[in-house]
């Protein structure tokens, strides 16, 4: 606790105490059924509560029926939610922490899919991700919305909520009324800075009229919008200090970007510098009084404390940070940073998983949004069987970490000299060098149980029965393959390697070489190899069959950073392309919409196909009687976040292995 001494120093904000700096901030979760809240947000809010976190702001509940722009939001209009409210608070409180609900209008940030209505907004400008055109509010549509705020926080604070915060900032009708980009109004509402601040000021002063003088009322504040003609940092800051001088609020939280706009700036992934947003909050700070929250990928205490200590914010917000580790802030304060599972910023499972209109995720903690569920007890802690696993990857590392601690005794042999399989690869690349935390984590986690992995030992079929276990965990892999257009009469006209082959060894490219990147997966691997090629003076080309080159990047937000690192490198994009052979020096393609055929010079061709699972031990096994399990890429290629839950899962399916060998 001394390396954290600010980070864990108590802070007042008005009437309300904190007994440290950590935020646990506001993010959808999609946990909500039937618009109204559950036992899973209870769970996971408690256990972030339970981990330490000082102050916990939940996800926005509506405050209008006009406000639905996703399947599974909170709707705190309706009478029902005290319920759930109560399940919530009771749960956090029986901890030190303190638990605000954030309340919000989305207004022309929103859909009629689910609402039926028209959506509200300060002008007919519509978003440029739902792309309806909304209906320019009324005085009486804006007092009725006014009045749907009063009445969510007062049932907030009935339902047992030390405070509310009013989102202000990236999806929000009062964002869309602060904004030049979106109010275009000539009337009370629009105009200047005071004019586009009024619905917000009435907001405040509603609420803080239906709350009375004792719960905390925060505001969060986009500090730059990231768009065109949008709010800037010096609005921002004349926005903070109007609020300090209008009274009524007694913290700012911060924000950047606009979430259907410029979302890939508000949850930004590794390809962000952590802290980016941190300026902002900086700025603010010097500007007024009140208590600021800074934000901006912080994924560790190191990392809060110094932004305290420069005097930044006044507390920090960590969100996927405590979303891969609940307990961060309980490790931090107790000296154990080692043990802390730091957050990727990957994106995959939990802004990714969110985006699909599933509930929230983590890629390398299986338990994040199941909290809900009862633990499975330990299964092979009476038997206690000796279990080798064959592959350190993340599957097989996950695998190793959950059989020891179910009980058994496990070997992890690895034929690489490194642990982390693909993880280790996707490191070497700049833009993803983060990958290597999860590496890290599950290296940290073996050490903990005593694991000592086996690396730069290759398992062969004649080998299996000299591992002496009782059972086999598979988890090797996949392997590339070549498809026939790429040769001819079994040899390859060109230099050909995958991309898991680029980045496994230097090629040794001379400078200002052809290479075209052919992909047919897209995600990161064929765009990561594209990276790797500008890196190395290459002039790169990317081909691929489908209509957005690095289509599933959009997922993880990281399409545009990419996009703009290309552009500055001068890549040259070709869509709906299928290749369709390899000469001396080309690549040929045929175009799937139009039927015309299409050549590329190439020195070398880099491809990003589907792999095959590499599974013939586990065969072998099977066949020679052993029990064995396969996972991760052995049993189907696909991303880390499904090895890693299937090495979670491995002592169940072990114990019925064993169970089925007895006889």
């Amino acid at each position: 606790m001394a390396a954290f001494k600010r980070l864990f120093s108590p802070i007042e904000i008005g009437r309300m105490h904190l007994e440290n700096r950590i935020v646990f901030s506001a993010h959808l979760t999609n946990f909500a059924v039937d618009g109204l809240p559950t036992t899973a947000h209870a769970a996971y809010y408690e256990a972030r509560a339970r981990g330490g976190a000082g102050l916990i702001i939940t996800e926005e509940h509506s405050v209008h029926p006009s406000d639905w722009p996703y399947e599974k939001m909170i709707h705190g209009f309706r009478p029902e939610v005290l319920v759930g409210y109560r399940q919530i608070t009771r749960a956090v409180h029986r901890h030190p922490a303190k638990v605000i609900a954030q309340i919000n209008h989305n207004g022309p940030q929103a859909s009629s899919m689910y609402s039926r209505l028209p959506v509200l907004g300060p002008s007919q400008v519509p978003d440029p991700l739902f792309r309806e055109v909304p209906k320019e509010a009324g005085a009486a549509d804006l007092a009725e919305v006014v009045r749907g705020y009063q009445l969510v926080a007062a049932r907030a604070i009935e339902g047992g909520f030390d405070g509310v915060e009013l989102q202000c900032s990236h999806s929000s009708i009062v964002r869309a009324f602060l904004s030049p980009a979106s109010n275009q109004r000539e009337d009370g509402y629009g105009g200047d800075l005071w004019g586009r601040s009024r619905l917000m000021r009435e907001i405040v002063t509603g609420v803080r009229q239906a709350i009375g003088p004792d719960p905390a009322l925060g505001v969060r504040l986009s500090g730059d919008e990231m768009i065109e003609g949008g709010t800037g940092l010096q609005e921002a800051v004349e926005l903070a200090r109007m609020l300090e001088a209008e009274g009524g609020i007694d913290y700012i939280n911060t924000s950047i970007g606009v979430a259907t706009a410029s979302l890939y700036t508000i949850e930004a992934s590794m390809s962000f510098s952590p802290g980016y947003a941190l300026f902002i909050a900086s700025a603010i700070r010097k500007a007024v009084n009140l208590p600021v929250v800074g934000v901006g990928r912080i994924k560790d205490p190191l990392q809060a404390e110094k932004a305290l200590a420069a005097g930044h914010c006044d507390l920090v917000g960590m969100v996927r940070a405590q979303i891969a580790d609940p307990d961060l802030a309980a490790k931090a304060r107790t000296g154990r940073t080692r043990d802390i599972r730091l957050c990727l910023s990957c994106n995959q499972e939990c802004v990714g998983r969110v985006g699909m209109n599933r509930w929230l995720g983590c890629i390398e903690n299986p338990s994040a949004g199941r909290e809900s569920l009862v633990p499975r007890a330990p299964v092979l802690r009476a038997s206690a069987p000796k279990v080798a696993v064959i592959g350190a990857g993340p599957a097989g590392c996950q695998a190793a970490i959950a059989l020891s601690r179910a009980g058994a005794s496990v070997a992890l042999v690895e034929a690489a000299e490194q642990l982390g399989g693909q993880l280790a690869l996707a490191g070497r690349v700049a833009s993803r060098a983060e990958f290597w935390d999860l590496v890290r984590n599950q290296r940290n986690e073996l050490a903990a149980l005593g694991i000592e992995p086996e690396l730069g030992r290759a398992v062969g079929p004649d080998d299996l029965g000299l591992l002496g276990a009782d059972a086999v965990v598979v988890a090797t892999g996949s392997r590339d393959v070549t498809p026939g257009w790429a040769m001819e009469d079994g040899v390859r006209r060109m230099r050909i390697v995958s991309a898991r082959q680029l980045m496994t060894r230097s090629l040794g490219l001379p400078s200002g070489a052809k290479a075209v990147v052919y992909d047919e997966v897209g995600f990161h691997q064929a765009t990561s190899a594209a990276e790797l090629l500008w890196e190395m003076g290459a002039e790169v080309h990317f081909a691929t069959p489908l209509l957005v080159a690095g289509q599933d990047l959009g997922i993880t937000l990281d399409y545009e950073t990419f996009r703009m690192r290309a552009a500055a490198h001068g890549v040259e994009f070709h869509t709906a392309l299928i290749a369709t052979g390899a000469g001396a020096r080309s690549a040929t393609f045929v175009n799937h919409l139009d039927g015309g055929e299409f050549e590329l010079e190439a020195d070398l061709l880099v491809l990003s196909l589907h792999a095959t699972a590499d599974d013939s031990l586990y065969k072998v096994a099977r066949s020679s009687g052993i029990p064995a399990l396969r996972i991760g890429d052995a049993l189907s290629p696909r991303r880390a976040h499904a090895a890693i839950i299937e090495g979670n899962l491995a002592p169940e399916r072990v114990a019925e292995l064993l169970q089925a060998a007895r006889p």
